[in-house]
């Protein structure tokens, strides 16, 4: 008799410990590629074996041990009998399963293994898929349906960047203090990406998509864990904490965008504001100032700690987006600026920076720009102009829920 929890239960482990089983295996192996492989390997015998026989004792270690004998039968297979095979053969113990969960050792592994995912090496678009499945534990079917894409276009993705890794020999292991910082910004802008995504869809019929979004909270803390005296770290936690606060009051009963000025704050995840604010405070202590993630953590805690939009502190927040801007330019950071100038000096003040923007052109695919460009012409009583580029925005916007915000101011202008 089958056990039909069984393959919750796979679900449930892998969820959990997918990373740490690759980790463990990339590890034993040298071979992050083929790591990955075992994996997949293990899981799909836990499918089969789990709900005929039960679910063992040690789940983990259970998939750890299975990966660790595929990995035996590949090397006999490429008849390699060397000394890796043969340490690896004389480890096969099943009495010292609890051994491979040294807690000091897997911190390693789970670091190796979001570095090498993250790689500079690979492509924007492998690294988020590679790092979603073999750090996140997502399926390729899951990955593509949160990207809209197809399986297998994403399944190519993780082909493609497991081979460059492996051609271009990118060892598993964690990177020297000097390499380390050298390629943080590769890993935070990851899962920055990610979490980006989840929070503000870029196609589709959702504003939101949760799932995505708590999946980069879930990385950006295990990195706060792994890597506790690096102040981007935690201010890369503390934003996505305090932007992540504000999702219950963001869409209505139907799904619809709420915009800020219109949200219940009563709705805000307190809880992740104060962990948000904690997690700033953290950045504030370990580093010589905050940086690119600290500094838009500072500004969402403005919108978090103000009761509402009118008495939020907004030229604290100009000066933090003037410091922003100083650090990493930006056409987007300029185009906040703006908003955030329109709050505290009036659209004409604002008006000026984003035509500069129109002009220079680096926007000119995003419906960003005219949206707020229109906004502004809105409130300065502009309507025809103002018509014009909400029009513009409309077409260019790919999210059907914010789609239907601008059809409605437009709709509002008469």
């Amino acid at each position: 008799m089958t056990d039909p929890t069984g393959r919750e239960a796979v679900a449930a482990v892998w969820r959990i410990e997918s990373a740490r089983i690759v980790g463990a295996l990339a590890r034993y192996t040298g071979d992050f590629a083929l790591a990955e492989d075992l994996a997949q390997e293990a899981l799909a015998e836990a499918l089969v074996n789990w709900p005929r026989e039960g679910v063992p004792r040690n789940p983990a270690a259970w998939l750890l041990t299975v990966g660790r004998r595929r990995a035996i039968d590949a090397f006999r297979r490429r008849s390699a009998l060397d000394e890796k095979y043969a340490v690896l053969a004389n480890e096969l113990d099943e009495g010292t399963e609890d051994m491979l969960w040294d807690p000091d050792q897997i911190d390693d592994d789970m670091l190796s293994l979001i570095f090498t995912s993250c790689h500079p090496v690979l492509s924007r678009e492998a690294r988020v898929a590679l790092t979603l499945r073999v750090v996140g534990g997502l399926t390729s079917d899951e990955i593509a349906k949160v990207f809209l894409i197809p399986t297998a276009t994403v399944q190519a993705r993780i082909t493609r960047a497991k081979k460059t890794l492996g051609a271009a020999r990118i060892p598993f292991a964690v990177p020297s203090v000097r390499e380390r910082a050298e390629r943080l910004g590769s890993v935070l802008s990851v899962v920055y990406l990610i979490f980006t995504e989840g929070s503000s869809a870029s196609s589709g019929s959702d504003l939101i998509r949760l799932d995505l979004a708590s999946e980069a909270q879930r990385l950006g803390r295990v990195l706060a864990r792994l890597m506790p005296d690096e102040n981007e770290v935690h201010g890369l936690v503390a934003l996505l904490e305090l932007t992540a606060a504000r999702f219950p009051a963001r869409t209505g009963p139907d799904g619809e965008p709420v915009l800020l000025e219109h949200q219940d704050r009563r709705r805000w995840d307190l809880a992740a504001i104060r962990r948000g604010r904690a997690a700033l405070a953290r950045a504030e202590q370990v580093g010589r100032g905050l940086g690119y993630y600290g500094l838009q953590a500072a500004i969402a805690e403005c919108h978090a700690v103000a009761p509402s939009v009118d008495e939020t502190n907004w030229e604290r927040v100009v000066l933090i987006y003037e410091a922003l801007g100083q650090l990493a330019p930006s056409p987007v950071i300029d185009l906040n600026r703006a908003v955030a100038v329109s709050m505290a000096q009036g659209p004409a003040a604002a008006l000026p920076i984003v035509d500069e923007l129109v002009a220079a052109g680096t926007l000119s695919n995003s419906h960003l720009l005219p949206s707020v460009r229109g906004e502004l012409l809105t409130r300065l009583g502009r309507t025809g102009e103002a018509r014009t580029e909400l029009e513009h925005a409309i077409k260019l916007c790919g999210n059907e829920r914010e789609r239907a915000v601008l059809q409605r101011k437009l709709a509002d202008l008469g």
